[in-house]
């Protein structure tokens, strides 16, 4: 993969840290809910992710309460 791949924009913004804000949660609480690594939901956080499981993303879904597209959205 080349740097300029790398820097692709993806037009999709994770609200993850928005999410946990409302809810009064921690990355590190969301971690242990989910069962993924506080590193791993850091880089989904700051939309750096190029993929994303289903499973986790259905887990993540659960622990806040919300539906998929509360949490990914598309960035103008």
């Amino acid at each position: 993969m080349s740097p300029a791949d790398e820097d692709e924009i993806t037009g999709i913004h994770c609200r993850l840290d928005e999410l946990l804000a409302e809810r009064g949660m921690t990355l590190t609480r969301l971690s242990e809910i989910v069962g993924v690594s506080v590193v791993n939901l850091s880089i989904l956080k700051n939309d750096r992710a190029r993929a994303i499981r289903y499973s986790t993303l259905s887990a993540i879904c659960r622990a806040l309460d919300c539906e998929v597209g509360d949490l990914l959205v598309h960035a103008v």
